[in-house]
């Protein structure tokens, strides 16, 4: 906060604050993502204060147009900014706009204006599905404890049996297990909740897991944990399956997320309904199912000629 008193002004650094807020109290964006907006919008202001040669403040941003924008994004790519972040800086910089816009402030337009940059079409590869099964398998976690190598096993068979996101099995709770439980409510992104079954290879890995924990898991706190009892990091997860690539020979592509999306991969492949499997990803959109699961335009068709009614 003190480079932004810098390189903005005290009543532009405040409406950015208010708007941040509101994103997280009223919208519930996810805090990863509020804070790539808040990146975002630094890094705008930080370029303001060299491109107009002194602090930013409300007036600048309402006189600014399409050239502006475009500069900024072309600095960004002169530092190395990839095609997703600059999209991701000009969707973070459009929502500020909104935001002032509507209170009249600015107007939005200029930045409306520019085109988003192409998004490359790169997908993680998918396990086959003999890695998948190996590496949720208990005998492969590659720990000399007994309790973490059943956790790490747990975790990563949600991820391959759910088609959960990490984050979202690691915010997991005891009470989401209750006893004869047949179906799991996870709530994602965008405070989205979902239903997906749950397996019994799944069910028998969390009892495995809960049954050598050390720890007293109460139902409302933490299910995985940590070596030292606190709630379990995502970047121990990952180290783990940086471990099973080494181990077993597996690409570099082989991570926690790809489970995810092997998950849908080999739901599709088996005959699974892309509807059905964007329920269960918990996608806004089939246009987004379809991307990440790699599926090609005769597949889509196919599914498409057989469950359209008019056809």
């Amino acid at each position: 906060m003190n480079e932004l008193l810098i390189i903005a002004d005290s009543r532009l650094i405040a409406e950015r604050n208010r708007w941040l807020d509101a994103l997280g109290q009223e919208r519930r964006l996810a805090a990863h993502t509020l804070n790539a907006y808040e990146r975002d919008t630094r890094q705008f202001l930080t370029f303001l204060t060299g491109h107009l040669g002194g602090p930013a403040t409300i007036e600048d941003i309402h006189a600014l147009r399409p050239a502006d924008f475009r500069a900024f994004l072309a600095a960004r790519r002169k530092d190395g900014a990839g095609a997703r972040s600059l999209g991701r800086n000009l969707a973070g910089l459009r929502s500020l706009l909104r935001y002032l816009e509507k209170k009249g402030l600015v107007n939005a337009a200029g930045a409306a204006a520019v085109r988003s940059p192409k998004q490359p079409k790169s997908l993680p590869k998918p396990l086959s599905d003999k890695q998948a099964i190996t590496v949720v398998s208990d005998e492969a976690q590659l720990h000399e404890e007994p309790w973490i190598a059943a956790r790490d096993a747990a975790v990563l068979t949600l991820l391959y049996g759910c088609g959960l996101r990490i984050s979202e099995a690691l915010d997991l709770k005891p009470q989401d297990f209750p006893p004869g439980a047949t179906s799991l409510r996870i709530t994602g992104k965008g405070n989205k909740t979902r239903l997906v079954p749950l397996l019994p290879i799944v069910i028998e890995a969390i009892d495995q897991y809960r049954k050598l924990c050390p720890y007293h898991l109460e139902a409302d706190g933490a299910l995985f944990r940590g070596a030292r009892g606190g709630k379990l990091q995502p970047g121990i997860i990952q180290h783990g399956m940086q471990k099973l690539r080494g181990a077993f020979g597996l690409p570099d592509t082989a991570t926690p997320h790809a489970l995810r999306h092997s998950f849908a991969t080999h739901l599709l492949a088996g005959g699974g309904d892309l509807r059905t499997i964007q329920e269960l990803l918990g996608h806004a959109s089939l246009s987004t199912t379809q991307v990440y699961t790699g599926v090609d335009s005769s597949r889509l068709l196919e599914v498409y000629d057989r469950a359209h009614p008019r056809a």
